[in-house]
């Protein structure tokens, strides 16, 4: 599938976003998404629907923390991802735009 993406590899339509579609974008990344990828990733995606911008790092830790399991922590993220960019790492991959703080 071919993907047009902005400059910084993110989506330019967020609506065409779907797990194959998170698949293809990791693969770049050298990154095998599991089911519990899938998950934070529903969240992101979730958070950006409906906050309408994409989160920086802590407070997506706070949302995930809510939403998914109290256990998410900003050095879990960086391990499972292999990134230490995680607000940028993870929205790109849920398929939305780069975090407004990121460069």
């Amino acid at each position: 599938m071919n993907l047009e993406l902005d400059q910084d590899g993110h989506l330019l339509d967020y609506t065409v976003w779907n797990e194959d579609v998170a698949k293809q974008l990791a693969q770049s990344l050298d990154l095998d998404l599991t089911v519990w990828h899938f998950e934070i990733l529903h969240a992101v995606r979730q958070f950006y629907m409906q906050f309408g911008h994409s989160p920086a790092t802590r407070p997506l830790i706070k949302f995930l923390m809510k939403t998914i399991s109290t256990d998410i922590s900003n050095a879990m993220l960086q391990e499972r991802f292999q990134t230490g960019l995680v607000a940028r790492h993870l929205s790109r991959l849920a398929g939305i735009p780069k975090p407004a703080n990121c460069l």
